[in-house]
């Protein structure tokens, strides 16, 4: 989280696991086919006695988490609309996901989108016995470490057990109001929330959906649906509880804080990778397109810092952190166009 330099939010990761210190864990990704184990951490740098954050993408596993983290850490989740999460991990996984590039061989000599082919016939292309197929139906329950191919009778006690271990889980649709709960969790203000929102795909990098492709998409990626209503309504009951009225009013200064930032930092927003230099230049897929910033001129340095900090795509800024906490480089994903 970008409050980790100066108190200041980042953007949208599939899963965050918070608490306000500075001591990270030394990868960008513990995300695979397996759920998160503790072996999978790095040691501890020099003179600390322990993680104080842990944000890096995973596949959850609570048991292994809290074998890594203090007592007392604050669990944090971030949800987005099932739809729109389905679509985006199509788009970024279709050559590393073996149903996503079946579909998309076979959609190669039709004229029509690979995720229209693969909805169309999911089961054709889904092999549920192939590990990396994880993602290929209700991703989001694959990464919150629940069963996602089909449902049982486990799953309300799996929702509750969620439920419970986590503090807050912020939805990407209501991203701005999850930022003021947040704050009341963890004592921040406007300031400290106020972000650019990054990893923001060019127009062109993403399926326009139809009414039927979506339906078709609610369907495949039921488990997802549920995961997500559910969420929702507790969202909206720890919103209740926070006050309606002070949430809007909140969210209103939160705006007004994050449009300041804009003014004060961006020449040029949505630019495309190949006019962006190497430290602004988000990592890019071979499906996908990630736009960046450009930071305005003649700020002071100490503005130009400021921005320039708030810009910087994930990667990179992970292993800033990482060369600070443990004075060596850590080896980063390359942005290649």
């Amino acid at each position: 989280m970008r409050w980790l330099w100066r108190h200041r939010v980042m953007g949208l990761l599939a899963v965050l696991v918070i608490l306000l210190l500075l001591t990270l864990l030394a990868t960008h990704s513990l995300h695979n086919i397996n759920r998160f184990r503790a072996s999978s951490v790095d040691e501890l740098p020099e003179g600390s006695s322990q993680f104080d954050l842990l944000c890096s993408h995973m596949r959850l596993d609570l048991r292994q988490v809290r074998k890594v983290m203090p007592q007392n850490t604050v669990f944090i989740t971030l949800l987005r609309d099932p739809i729109k999460t389905f679509e985006s991990v199509f788009r970024y996984h279709t050559y590393t996901v073996p149903a996503f590039l079946s579909a998309q061989r076979a959609a190669s000599n039709t004229g029509k989108p690979a995720l229209s082919v693969f909805l169309d016939s999911p089961e054709t292309f889904w092999n549920p016995t192939e590990p990396w197929n994880g993602l290929a139906k209700n991703p989001m329950s694959f990464d919150m470490g629940l069963n996602n191919q089909k449902w049982n009778s486990s799953w309300p006690e799996d929702l509750a057990q969620l439920e419970e271990a986590f503090h807050l889980v912020m939805i990407a649709e209501h991203f701005d109001e999850s930022l003021i709960l947040l704050g009341s969790l963890l004592g921040l203000d406007h300031e400290d929330l106020a972000y650019l929102q990054l990893n923001a795909r060019a127009s062109s990098s993403k399926t326009e959906l139809t009414e039927n492709i979506q339906a078709k998409l609610r369907s495949w990626n039921v488990l997802d649906t549920l995961l997500y209503d559910f969420f929702v309504q507790v969202f909206w009951e720890k919103a209740a509880q926070f006050g309606m009225e002070r949430l809007k009013a909140e969210t209103a200064r939160l705006r007004e804080s994050t449009e300041s930032i804009r003014r004060k930092c961006v020449s040029r927003a949505a630019v495309p990778p190949g006019e962006l230099e190497d430290l602004l230049r988000p990592w890019q897929t071979e499906t996908v397109t990630v736009v960046g910033y450009e930071v305005k001129g003649n700020l002071s340095l100490q503005d130009q810092g400021f921005c320039v900090r708030m810009m910087l795509p994930e990667l990179q800024y992970h292993s800033h952190l990482y060369f600070r906490q443990y004075g060596r480089d850590m080896r980063a994903a390359p942005a290649e166009l």
